[in-house]
């Protein structure tokens, strides 16, 4: 494909980085990136990947903006509160970048549609909030052999690992099981400071930025972590579980699982 005089100019500051340049731009264009929530870690990564000229994005979430939001949900703003977030969130998305196709999924992601919705992505980004979703996600693209970002965020600590198939752990190589129901507090409950979703999420569009064009080394086989109030990153390697329920050889998972009814709802973030 050749670039528009305009694409040029849009693109120009990654055009000139050696890492990237024209084959890289031309592989973001290409690139299909599937982010599952629109809230606080899907906010920011979407905004960026559209503005880094990502071709296709595809966005879901069942949920609706609502004021408490606003706060750390960067691509929603106050005229949209009421609107479904896939909705705005895709508004935003166009408003940076025309170039970008937007593809929406306003459902709650269960065992039951999720291998459908990831089957034609390239990469995909995890930033729900619930337990059951991020294994659910893990295990879907595991059985799919698709690439994806987890993430987490609580107070003022983030979390951060990449998955690729072949190359290191899965989630569930690290944590194994979801954690008994309302053991761990969620941001509705315990609180989170808003930039900690802009921090991470744009590591999380980095991760798929790396990832679509090659460049550089992804969060395989490491979980990044990142403390605001110490203002401190720590990069904790990770061994890949050879007995692990899902990407072992002999895996005992083989069925994606709801661990609760409607146990995949993508919380607000």
């Amino acid at each position: 494909m050749a670039f528009t005089n305009e694409q040029l100019e849009r693109y120009s500051r990654h055009i000139i980085l050696k890492e990237i340049g024209v084959k890289g731009q031309k592989k973001l264009l290409d690139g299909k990136v599937l982010i599952i929530g629109a809230g606080g870690l899907g906010a920011p990564a979407a905004l960026y990947l559209a503005a880094a000229g990502v071709g296709t994005i595809g966005i879901a979430d069942a949920d609706v903006v609502d004021l408490s939001n606003l706060q750390r949900q960067v691509i929603h703003s106050t005229p949209d509160i009421g609107k479904p977030k896939v909705e705005s969130a895709k508004e935003s998305m166009q408003a940076i970048n025309p170039d970008v196709t937007v593809h929406t999924y306003q459902d709650y992601i269960s065992s039951y549609n999720i291998a459908d919705i990831i089957k034609d992505y390239d990469f995909i980004l995890d930033g729900t909030d619930n337990f059951p979703a991020k294994f659910l996600i893990n295990d879907a693209c595991v059985m799919a052999k698709k690439p994806f970002s987890h993430a987490g965020i609580i107070r003022f600590q983030g979390q951060l690992m990449t998955y690729v198939p072949g190359e290191g752990p899965c989630y569930r190589c690290v944590f194994k099981n979801p954690p008994p129901k309302d053991a761990v507090p969620t941001c509705k409950e315990a609180g989170v400071i808003g930039a900690m979703a802009g921090v991470i999420g744009c590591l999380q569009a980095m991760e798929a930025v790396k990832y679509l064009t090659g460049a550089g080394e992804l969060l395989t086989g490491s979980l990044l972590t990142y403390d605001a109030l110490k203002m401190e990153f720590r990069k904790i390697r990770i061994a890949k579980d050879a007995h692990c329920g899902v990407c072992s050889d002999t895996p005992e998972i083989t069925e994606l699982i709801d661990y609760e009814q409607a146990a995949c709802e993508l919380k607000r973030s």
